[in-house]
């Protein structure tokens, strides 16, 4: 297959602040908000007994005995979290900000090297040593022609979670400090995806008539990837200090750490291809040969490169 790389429609960096709650909530996994309760399952259909009391016995009919009681309390907890939102979305108390960028780029030799507006920035890239399913062995720089191509990078936040947890929690409300916090991170999640489709149909536009569902869109069966700092595909949370020379993280209101963490922690950030052969993989397990490549093209030491991939040594 012949890669012809989409040209965007418009380069730069760009900033989205106050983006509406409304814009953002129809794409929250709520899989994923389950699970970090400790309720994973399947609760098809729980946003419409939420909506219809008298359909609550019949969907609860749906379980088996030893999952009913976890139903049960799922349905409670997804009504405790529609009233937050409700009470978010009217105070306006959560202020989700957003950034994206992108940038002609190209591969070389498993490098990324971006031409953004101040510059050259060059990001090395890990490449599995464990074939992937198909055979293959991926790096995330495989998925950029080795010339005239583009990438997109981006970040986006929910502001304003900590100071309603740190109220509830005064009042000794652990319950709802941990909805807000919990909710909070599905939101950025939700951001992401939100900002991920306004990039591939309309602000890069290399997927413009997509038509796809955010059921679709949340098991990722549209065209291109975005892989976040510190997942699988990138796992150098280090990163994260080339990407803050051209996205400003503190333009949206993020500071990082010396260690690469995001606050808020209700933080994302990452890159975006748009190569059609594109895929998410997991680097895994490097070798020190890999490893001293890897310290020589970040210009870093072996030691201080270590430090960062412990998780894949």
């Amino acid at each position: 297959m012949k890669y012809i790389p989409s040209k965007p429609n418009k380069i730069g960096t760009f900033y989205i602040n106050d983006i509406p709650l409304e814009e953002v909530i129809r794409f929250i996994d709520w899989r994923f908000y389950f699970m970090a309760w400790r309720l994973s399952g399947r609760y098809e259909g729980i946003e419409k007994v939420h909506r219809c009391r008298s359909c609550e016995a019949s969907w609860l009919s749906e379980f088996d005995e030893k999952d009913r009681a976890k139903a049960e309390e799922a349905l409670k907890l997804f009504r405790d979290t529609q009233e937050m939102l409700k009470d978010v979305v009217e105070q306006k108390s959560l202020k989700i900000n957003a950034v994206y960028s992108i940038f002609p780029a190209y591969s070389e030799n498993d490098n990324i090297v971006i031409e953004t507006e101040n510059g050259q920035i060059t990001l090395p890239t890990l490449r599995q040593q464990k074939p992937s399913a198909d055979g293959f062995c991926y790096s995330l720089s495989d998925f950029l022609a080795e010339e005239n191509d583009y990438i997109g990078a981006f970040a986006n936040t929910v502001l304003g979670a900590e100071e309603i947890t740190e109220e509830f929690e005064k009042d000794n409300d652990i319950y709802k400090s941990i909805i807000i916090k919990t909710l909070s991170d599905r939101l950025a999640e939700a951001t992401a995806e939100w900002l991920h489709w306004k990039v591939r149909t309309e602000f890069w536009g290399y997927a413009p008539d997509e038509s796809l569902s955010v059921e679709e869109m949340l098991k990722s069966t549209y065209k291109g990837i975005r892989p976040a700092v510190g997942y699988p595909s990138l796992p150098d949370q280090s990163i994260i200090f080339e990407l803050d020379k051209f996205l400003n993280y503190n333009k949206i209101g993020v500071s990082l750490t010396e260690h690469g963490a995001m606050y808020p922690n209700a933080s994302v950030t990452g890159l975006y291809f748009a190569h059609p052969m594109s895929r998410y993989f997991m680097i895994g397990k490097i070798d020190d040969e890999q490893l001293y490549d890897y310290a020589h093209r970040k210009g870093k030491t072996v030691e201080e490169t270590r430090k960062w991939m412990s998780a894949n040594i």
